[in-house]
Order: structure tokens, then sequence, then C-alpha cells
């Protein structure tokens, strides 16, 4: 999953995108109002994480734009303004969540599984496709309830396509959500994990369509 940081503040900023990426998120991290609208408006992110205090362009500014453009991304505002005006007056300008500094990272990354679920219409947390069982919050897969052990960039591409098992993703697709800025993506490093997981899960797992990309496997 694709996030794009909106955080001027070097240290919290460095912080956080080291912490998601650890967690298998890929994130991109802009420090102003008017980067953050130029990377929403030239890529395709799953969630916004939307500091208020931002240069160049304020963080309300932002949103309300991103909003009147139709924009649904997903947003969580992350900022210390914690006067009530603030969390009512972020929350009706469309975003989707409202956390104070300072927060746990454990808090942030519930919230984030909380709107993923929604936006995918799930009420539990874990994914099921056949034989297949996906904890995103334990980072935790079971294959015909056995455990199985993959890494994180196997789990993010896995997480990807079990989200929405009726869609093919293309390679560039997978790409753009397993990779942000700055992170070194070869040529075949998607081909790479998928040829790692059908040898962990079975070579039907993932699906190939010719031209077009890659599926959960319709008969596990």
């Amino acid at each position: 999953m694709r996030l794009l940081l909106a955080e001027d503040d070097a240290m919290i900023g460095a912080g956080l995108q080291r912490g998601l990426r650890n967690e298998g998120y890929s994130v991109d991290w802009v420090q102003d109002g008017k980067s953050a609208l130029l990377a929403i408006e030239t890529t395709e992110y799953a969630l916004l994480l939307l500091d208020l205090g931002l240069p160049r362009e304020d963080g309300m500014d932002v949103l309300r734009r991103i909003r009147r453009n139709g924009e649904v991304l997903p947003v969580i505002i992350i900022t210390a303004r914690d006067a009530l005006p603030e969390r009512v007056a972020g929350l009706d300008a469309g975003a989707d969540d409202y956390l104070v500094k300072p927060f746990a990272m454990e808090e942030l990354l519930a919230r984030i599984r909380a709107i993923s679920r929604r936006q995918a219409g799930q009420v539990h947390g874990e994914l099921r496709v056949g034989p297949l069982r996906l904890d995103p919050a334990r980072h935790l897969l079971w294959l015909r309830d056995e455990p199985v052990t993959v890494s994180p960039k196997e789990f993010a591409l896995l997480h990807e396509l079990m989200r929405c098992p009726e869609k093919v993703l293309s390679r560039e697709q997978l790409e753009d959500r397993l990779y942000g800025w700055g992170e070194e993506v070869n040529s075949n490093a998607v081909l790479v994990r998928i040829f790692n997981l059908r040898k962990k899960l079975g070579a039907d797992v993932i699906c190939s369509v010719r031209g077009v990309g890659y599926h959960i496997g319709e008969d596990l």
C-alpha cells in the first residue's frame, strides 16, 4: 500500500516514514502543501497522512482543494492542533480521521488499517481468499491454517492482490503500490516476488493474465 506523508517537521517525518516502511508500507514524504498537491495529481495513493501546519499551503487548504476537485483519497490529519473546533473543522472539511500529536505508531497503524477495511467494505481485519488467510495487523499469513513465512515485500504484494481478488493488477500498478520515491526497484522485482510466493504457496496461488497482469488464483 502506497501512502503520502505531508509533514514539515524533519524529525517527525523521517520517523514516521521509517516506521511505516518497517511495517511494509510504501511511503512518499513531502514537506509542504504545494508538493503534496502535486504528488496527489501525479501519483496514485491509498491514503494521505496530512499535517495541518504546512508551509506554502496550509493543510486545511490542501484538504479543501482535493475535496473540491472530487478526490476521494482517504485522509488522516496528523497535527498538534487539539482544540475541539479544529478537530470538527478538519472532519467536516473531508478528513476521514483526526489524530493529535504526539501519538503512538501502533495507534496510527490501527487507524490506517481501519480506513483500509472501510474502503474495501470489510468488517474483520483478516483477509481470506480460498485457503489463504492474511492478518495485516500482525503480519501473519496462513495456507490451509498452516503458518507461512514471507518477506515484508512478499507480504505487501500478497496483501494488495487479496484486498481486491477480483481485479487484475499490472506489474506497473504493483510496483507503484509497493515502492515509493527513493526506493531502488529492479525491472524484475515484482516477478521475483511472485516467483518466491509461488514456491512457498503453490504454483496456482497467483495467476498471470498474458499482457495484462496478475490476480489471486480462482481455484486455489
